[in-house]
């Protein structure tokens, strides 16, 4: 295999392999408080042990057996937080049974969700088994739920707010869901969540605090496919509650692989492409029959497409912070505003500036907008795929997108003084663009099932 010698921005270089990786990572079980509506999982390894905790308040019907199939479910994603901490050779399901398809998902799940955790730390996890006792398909027991309710996670970016938009006035039962630290909630996320003026689904989810002791317990660290996990919290939400679907809003760019490294796609967001889609679903679909259907509603969208219908939302353009500093896990570090400088501050102005007034986003960055800044030329070069680093790992969309983005925003009159997107344009020209008609015409397959589906979406997988 060969080690990585790329250089991030403030990341170290790895150039040989870990030598801190543990034998064995165990799911030592988990507890259900119906009376609470509280969840507890805990793991193992390294001489460690591990609890999380969710918190989904009193109310609804934990008795269906449909909910204990869900919690099930949740119990088998939430480990890989715990995982990544000593990334062990063979994960053991102990007394914990489950099917060969269910193995075969977390293999697929451990290696290609952590494939970003693994290319930064120098692993190589191919060799990882999971072994644990066999168990049949479940028999499906009927499960009620309400038509026409759907369950949407709300992250507060433009996303989710579009989905959102889409569905409400059609799904009057919608509700969003958000998941939290106990004690702790991200204005970023509360401020267009009210907007919305739908109902909210909390979770509160409380990580083992050994995590958080991660430099000092020896532990190794790096990026986890959270958004799975969030997913899986959302469906035991949608079952307690009885809502009908679980709807995403990840787009056909989250696909796209972050880079290829020794011929493996390694991506950032692979808990939000259409193989973890796909593969999630399967799985709920085994484990709870057709009660609760899981699918992204943009999975045929592009982000130039979501940013032009977010740019007709008014009312969110204030509302909304997608900056990586809002999201701060120590309050005390966390901003109240865009810093106007992280990838995620580019890529959204970048994103937005075809469809929006100049003052209009400027006002929206409150004095920090990156395309005025011309100190960002390289992180911008970098979106674009024209800078001598690699694709950030980051939420961001693909370097098609971007220098579409660039070609469209630089034809804006009120963009003339923009002096960095010129200079992006020219750049810009020296490649050949993707067609920009093309990235708002819906691509590739989807799973929104009937009810849902806009009419322009014409071609569903099945």
């Amino acid at each position: 295999m060969d080690w990585p010698r790329v250089r991030w921005r403030g990341d170290p270089i790895v150039t040989s392999p870990s030598t801190q990786r543990a034998d064995r990572f165990q799911y030592a079980g988990y507890d259900v408080d119906p009376s609470r509506g509280e969840i507890r999982c805990t793991y193992t390894t390294a001489g460690h042990t591990f609890t999380e905790r969710y918190a989904f308040g009193p109310g609804g019907d934990w008795r269906e057996p449909a909910v204990g199939r869900a919690v099930r479910l949740l119990f088998l994603l939430a480990g890989v937080s715990y995982y990544k901490t000593a990334a062990a050779h063979t994960i053991d399901l102990g007394a914990f049974p489950t099917t060969e398809s269910e193995r075969a998902f977390l293999k697929r799940y451990y290696t290609n969700g952590l494939g970003e955790f693994a290319y930064r730390n120098g692993l190589d996890l191919d060799d990882l088994s999971i072994i644990g006792p066999d168990v049949a398909p479940a028999v499906m027991a009927p499960h009620t739920t309400r038509p026409g309710s759907p369950l949407i996670p709300f992250g507060g970016g433009i996303d989710s707010i579009v989905t959102v938009n889409a569905l409400s006035a059609g799904h009057p039962d919608a509700a969003l869901c958000i998941v939290h630290p106990p004690g702790d909630r991200f204005a970023a996320i509360e401020d267009p969540a009210r907007v919305t003026g739908l109902r909210v689904v909390r979770i509160e989810r409380e990580l083992s605090p050994l995590v958080r002791r991660s430099a000092e317990l020896g532990f190794l660290n790096g990026h986890v496919p959270v958004t799975a996990v969030i997913s899986a919290a959302a469906l035991v939400a949608a079952v307690v509650g009885g809502h009908g679907a679980v709807v995403l809003s990840n787009e056909h760019s989250a696909s796209v692989p972050t880079l290829v490294h020794a011929g493996r796609p390694i991506n950032h967001q692979w808990s939000k492409s259409l193989e973890f889609e796909e593969a999630f679903a399967r799985l709920v679909r085994d484990s709870l029959g057709h009660g609760v259907t899981v699918f992204s509603y943009l999975r045929s969208r592009s982000e130039l497409w979501v940013a032009r219908e977010f740019s007709r939302l008014t009312e969110f353009h204030h509302a909304f912070r997608s900056c990586n500093r809002s999201f701060h896990q120590d309050p005390a570090q966390r901003l109240d505003h865009w810093c106007g400088t992280c990838d995620k501050c580019c890529f959204i102005n970048l994103i937005l500036a075809p469809f929006m007034k100049e003052a209009d986003l400027r006002a929206v960055f409150n004095g920090h907008e990156p395309l005025a800044n011309a100190d960002l030329h390289d992180r911008f070069l970098t979106l674009l795929g024209l800078g001598g680093e690699e694709r950030p790992f980051e939420c961001v969309g693909d370097p098609d997108e971007s220098r579409a983005a660039v070609v469209m925003a630089a034809e804006r009159p009120d963009r003339a003084n923009t002096a960095l997107l010129r200079t992006l344009r020219a750049l810009v020209a020296q490649r050949q663009p993707a067609e920009t008609t093309d990235l708002f015409a819906p691509a590739g397959p989807h799973y929104i099932p009937d009810g849902y589906a806009p009419p322009d979406l014409l071609v569903r997988a099945h």
